[in-house]
């Protein structure tokens, strides 16, 4: 069985991610908004997306291919690719989703930047969501870290 690997993919594969997106049957696609980050054994088998945002990032598009679940290949992606970051970093998630992020140091107690709180408000009104919000101090803190 070939390594687990993260990597920040380049703008020239961003099409590779599209197909990944697509062969799940998920509306999530890749931008160039920002910086697309994969898990890689022989294929693509998770993604995500960070966005630069109001001297932090916004987390976007987190799938894993669901025959990759269990193995915390969510929970590797999403350290790597936060690690080098300064500034926030913040998500929105479906409130069943609150604990997995929380235990990455994500905190519900955050203040978005203003483009943020907008667009939030704009997707609450077709489904539920939750704002999270982790800061370097948090990460450094370590999983099961965050404030309630």
């Amino acid at each position: 069985m070939p390594e687990l690997n993260f990597q920040a993919l380049p703008d020239l594969h961003l099409p590779l991610l599209n197909k990944f997106y697509r062969s799940h049957d998920t509306a999530m696609r890749s931008s160039r908004e920002g910086v697309s980050w994969v898990a890689k054994e022989a294929q693509i088998v998770a993604a995500l997306n960070l966005r630069p945002m109001a001297q932090g990032h916004w987390l976007t598009g987190l799938f894993v291919d669901p025959a990759y679940r269990g193995r915390q290949i969510a929970s590797g992606l999403v350290a790597q690719a936060i690690a080098p970051l300064d500034g926030p970093v913040w998500l929105f998630c479906h409130p069943d989703l609150q604990g997995f992020y929380e235990k990455l140091g994500f905190c519900s107690q955050c203040a978005l930047p203003q483009a943020l709180a907008e667009r939030l408000v704009r997707y609450r009104r077709n489904k539920a969501l939750v704002a999270l919000q982790a800061t370097p101090a948090c990460r450094a803190a370590g999983p099961g870290t965050s404030r309630q």
